[in-house]
């Protein structure tokens, strides 16, 4: 039976905008539009809007997506499958994080000791969600060589790592209000530059300029660097093109 626009927005919780965006882009057009304008869709369509949704789900990029659900050699069922691998997997590593903050919490309240190394029991360093992107950008040499430097890295050099990145986003974050070309906003954004180049590889310049463009211009960078506060990746992205330009 086909549904309307705003029936298909109201069972599956999205906006009607939405739909009407994918429509707009061609990543999901209805089954039939009526001569007074109706979209309508089927059965099939919402089939594909649940593709849609557990891409998006694992972070992959609506123009991604369109291609490659419109490919001809795109399986659904096969789609379905490797959905449910990907999301246990998810799950698996979101349960380890919340068993770390759950641990972290009753360590902070004396009520267990916690060791350094259990305090970073479930981050995974040996997946970038954004290789592809960055392979886009840099080239394969330059992801290889970072790739290759990651997982060279001991247990402990990990966790260095990532503390340190938890160090420089928190100190970013702190003074985010300020001009991003100001002295302080440069001294803190060479931290950053130093420590990409000294844990995943040779940085340029131009490079580093293109991450920090990336910043805000994929929604999933922005919105795991704005956790540390809000507008800390436009600022990020600002003080790292100004960082770049006077450093030439």
């Amino acid at each position: 039976m086909a549904m309307k626009v705003k029936e298909i927005a109201d069972l599956v919780g999205i906006s009607v905008r939405t739909l009407h965006y994918y429509d707009e882009i061609g990543l999901l057009s209805p089954e039939e539009t009526t001569d007074s304008g109706y979209r309508l869709y089927s059965n099939n369509n919402l089939m594909m809007l649940q593709q849609i949704l557990f891409f998006k789900e694992l972070g992959v990029p609506l123009k991604d997506i369109k291609e490659i659900i419109s490919s001809s050699s795109f399986d659904q069922h096969e789609a379905l499958v490797r959905h449910q691998e990907m999301l246990e997997k998810k799950r698996n590593q979101l349960d380890k994080l919340i068993n770390t903050v759950d641990k972290t919490i009753k360590h902070m309240n004396g009520e267990i000791d916690m060791t350094n190394k259990e305090k970073f029991e479930g981050f995974d360093f040996s997946h970038n969600p954004y290789e592809e992107e960055a392979r886009k950008l840099y080239g394969d040499k330059a992801v290889d060589e970072s790739n290759a430097k990651v997982k060279s890295m001991s247990k402990d050099t990990q966790n260095e790592a990532q503390e340190e990145m938890t160090r420089i986003y928190t100190n970013l974050a702190s003074i985010r209000n300020t001009s991003p070309e100001s002295n302080e906003a440069q001294v803190a954004i060479k931290e950053w530059f130093d420590y990409l180049n000294h844990y995943f590889g040779n940085y340029s310049l131009e490079a580093f300029k293109g991450l920090g463009q990336m910043y805000v211009d994929d929604e999933r960078f922005t919105k795991n660097i704005d956790q540390y506060g809000e507008g800390l990746a436009k600022f990020m992205c600002e003080a790292m093109a100004h960082f770049a330009d006077i450093n030439k």
